[in-house]
């Protein structure tokens, strides 16, 4: 089953309890902070664009790129400013024209990640497209936010929609497991039935650490999210904040 198929339609609905102002201006202070304050800004895992654009607004010339067709039509039929290219990739095999400043990865995209190779990977990627000095940030949800959750069923019922979410966390492999059995109500009243699964994978402080150092790219901080403390193992989120040094060329 593909993951954000048929709840790609739907996804926007869902998430209207998410702070994506929140997210963003933490993201923006954090690029900020380390000296990216315009320009090119790359957002990995974009979703249906919604982070994409509040960036944009910010001033930056963005490009989104995901994985999920579905996510990218809708946010294409959203956009509201022409600096915004939206690319289908999968960000294993990123590729760009050229490089740039700044990326960020935020809503726990990176989690989907589920193998440690392919996490390395992405982050080898990320270094071959980054400026000398230039900046990646991304959030993760840690293995404690993970094996808080554990096994639970989570349903939430809309006035056109409704889903069924059934959650597994395994101890063992770090691997968040759900499924998703997502109604959406058709012009003739009827309810379509699409079903999802999920996977996650709750990163260690220790091997995020580890693969930015195999990538070639240096850790400036992981901090908690939302805020300026050091991130440790027992908060649910942090933020990574990582550089290209023309060192490590």
């Amino acid at each position: 089953m593909e993951a954000y198929g048929g709840f790609a339609q739907v996804y926007d609905v869902f998430m209207d309890n998410v702070d994506y102002h929140q997210w963003c201006d933490y993201a923006v202070k954090l690029l900020n902070q380390y000296g990216v304050f315009s320009g090119q800004l790359v957002d990995i895992g974009c979703g249906t664009g919604t982070g994409t654009m509040l960036f944009a607004k910010e001033g930056y010339q963005m490009i989104g790129i995901d994985i999920s067709q579905e996510m990218l039509e809708i946010a294409e039929s959203k956009k509201e400013m022409e600096n915004i290219l939206y690319v289908l990739q999968d960000v294993t095999e990123l590729e760009l024209p050229y490089t740039v400043p700044a990326m960020v990865s935020i809503g726990d995209s990176m989690n989907y990640i589920t193998d440690y190779g392919d996490f390395t990977m992405v982050l080898k990627r990320v270094n071959q497209y980054l400026e000398d000095n230039g900046i990646f940030v991304f959030d993760l949800k840690t293995k404690k936010y993970f094996s808080d959750i554990g096994e639970t069923t989570i349903a939430e019922d809309r006035e056109d929609c409704s889903f069924i979410w059934e959650n597994y966390f395994d101890e063992e492999t770090n691997i968040n497991e759900y499924y998703l059995s997502v109604f959406v109500r058709g012009q003739d009243g009827r309810y379509d039935k699409y079903e999802e699964e999920h996977f996650q994978r709750g990163y260690t402080l220790k091997e995020i650490s580890q693969a930015v150092e195999i990538s070639g790219l240096k850790i400036e901080k992981i901090y908690e999210a939302f805020s300026d403390n050091e991130g440790k193992e027992e908060n649910e989120r942090v933020y990574v904040v990582v550089r290209k040094s023309s060192e490590n060329k």
